[in-house]
């Protein structure tokens, strides 16, 4: 499996492959494991030890703290990282209050109808893509004022699914 991993502005490709390790193409000997019942980590890299907490954040974002000190990354794997290349960082919606396809796929819900108001980051309609299900979500509070998606339909990137008009 690759990852991708994000770490004070520097990236490194991290190939795990059984016992095997190879970070940016140079094989490591490196081990982690978790502390039971805690968020702590216990890394060995090559002759090097290092424990510290794991806290998820999300969207593939770890926090890392270690001796107090707070450390941010992100880790994607080789999937994940090409469907983000394929449609942004997530929230991929279009300005003008048209809520349109990130990518070719197949509407597998919709959550919303016309006249229906909508939060901000509520989900309007999920899409089927490369094998996964992708929920959009409101850019901003509005009002439903059309759905051109159905159960069902195959679409196209750049096709409106929802429009929204904003609140008064």
């Amino acid at each position: 499996m690759i990852y991708h991993v994000s770490i004070g502005g520097r990236s490194y490709e991290v190939a795990v492959d059984g016992e095997r390790v190879l970070v940016d193409g140079q094989e490591v000997r490196a081990s982690i494991h978790a502390v039971p019942g805690t968020p702590l980590r216990h890394l060995v890299y090559d002759d090097r030890s290092a424990s510290f907490a794991v806290i998820p954040e999300g969207d593939g974002r770890w926090t890392l703290l270690d001796q107090g000190e707070a450390v941010e990354l992100e880790v994607l794997d080789e999937r994940t990282r090409h469907i983000r290349r394929l449609v942004g960082a997530g929230k991929v919606q279009a300005r003008g209050g048209a809520v349109k396809a990130p990518m070719p796929g197949m509407v597998v819900r919709v959550m919303v109808e016309p006249g229906q108001t909508v939060a901000a980051g509520m989900g309007l309609v999920v899409l089927e893509a490369m094998k996964m299900e992708n929920e959009l979500k409101a850019p901003s509070a509005g009002v439903v004022a059309g759905v051109a998606a159905k159960p069902g339909q195959a679409v196209e990137k750049g096709q409106v699914l929802v429009t929204l008009t904003p609140l008064p």
